[in-house]
């Protein structure tokens, strides 16, 4: 098989986030008798349809997310994933899986009236992107991937184990919060704090999941990003969730996502991948683009997972700017 093109990013040429912007429309749509999702749209009302697609799962979008597209040419749809963020309830579990949030971006595409989408989406983001390109890939112009996760055990057990190679300071916080007892099955003994209904034992146990996460996420030490992760509500969301996604809801036989990668072969795609990204490390990103030779795979060589990695978020800029001369 032809392997994709391998570019490693430069650092003249910069291009940083578009100015910040405030959506033009929002809207809240009733997903079913649980559920109810938070979407906007800004930049352009008849510009070219894009899809943010956030990370987590759990962790819900924010304004800074709309500026990575030119707001004089998309159409920029940004929602909450089921139980993240400003959708509702926070943190719910039933009825949340892959196949619930690709039925949700095909419900809000119908609402919006929109045939077909440039697809935007980083770690989980990339996950739900490659899970709905290939579910609905005529509805999808094109795909921009960041921080490949494929939802796999191997990835899992990194994250939960793995890192504390790179960050055993970090890890030790995270593990070092449970009893010694309950340390050889992290997922699970956090699984059970998280699902509390008692704010008391929840809250604690999703504050030192998401700072470990936080902690892990960028090149060089970051106070702001593990500050960030530690604010409730984010923290609420991206633990609860990513520990019930971990839990029960992993891509493996026939739903691998590699091995239903020829569905979306006729599609461009653009896979922006930190070298050094210790939350999603480089080797799911690299069997993605041996796959799927028509997408360009760029590797970031000094950045981390973090979408804010400042060489990260110029490749990603970049590659909007490119898509709009397909």
């Amino acid at each position: 098989m032809a392997r994709a093109p391998v570019h490693c990013s430069v650092m003249s040429s910069r291009r940083d986030l578009f100015p910040p912007i405030e959506p033009y429309r929002t809207g809240r749509l009733r997903l079913d008798a649980r559920h109810t999702m938070y979407w906007e749209e800004s930049g352009n009302p008849r510009g070219a349809p894009v899809l943010f697609l956030h990370g987590g799962p759990g962790a819900g979008a924010t304004a800074v997310h709309r500026r990575f597209f030119d707001p004089g040419y998309w159409r920029i749809v940004i929602f909450d994933q089921r139980g993240a963020g400003r959708s509702s309830p926070l943190g719910e579990l039933h009825d949340n899986t892959p196949d619930h949030l690709v039925g949700d971006i095909e419900l809000l595409r119908q609402e919006l009236g929109i045939a077909d989408w440039l697809v935007f989406g980083g770690s989980w983001g990339s996950t739900l992107a490659l899970h709905y390109a290939e579910t609905h890939s005529e509805r999808v112009a094109g795909l921009i991937l960041r921080g490949i996760f494929l939802c796999r055990p191997a990835e899992i057990e990194w994250f939960l184990y793995g890192a504390r190679a790179i960050f055993p300071e970090a890890w030790r916080a995270f593990a070092g919060f449970l009893p010694e007892h309950e340390r050889d099955d992290l997922l699970a003994a956090y699984y059970r704090r998280l699902t509390d209904p008692d704010p008391r034992i929840h809250m604690p146990a999703a504050r030192a999941w998401s700072v470990y996460e936080g902690a892990c996420s960028t090149l060089l030490p970051n106070p702001e990003t593990i500050a960030a992760f530690g604010e409730d509500r984010l923290a609420l969301g991206l633990a609860r969730l990513e520990a019930h996604y971990f839990s029960r809801n992993l891509f493996s036989a026939e739903r691998d996502l590699i091995a239903r990668i020829d569905r979306i072969q006729h599609l461009p795609g653009v896979i922006v991948q930190g070298r050094y990204d210790m939350v999603c490390p480089i080797r799911s990103a690299d069997e993605l683009a041996r796959a799927w030779p028509k997408a360009e795979y760029i590797i970031v060589p000094d950045a981390g997972h973090s979408a804010m990695e400042p060489g990260i978020r110029e490749q990603l800029v970049l590659a909007g700017e490119r898509h709009k001369r397909r």
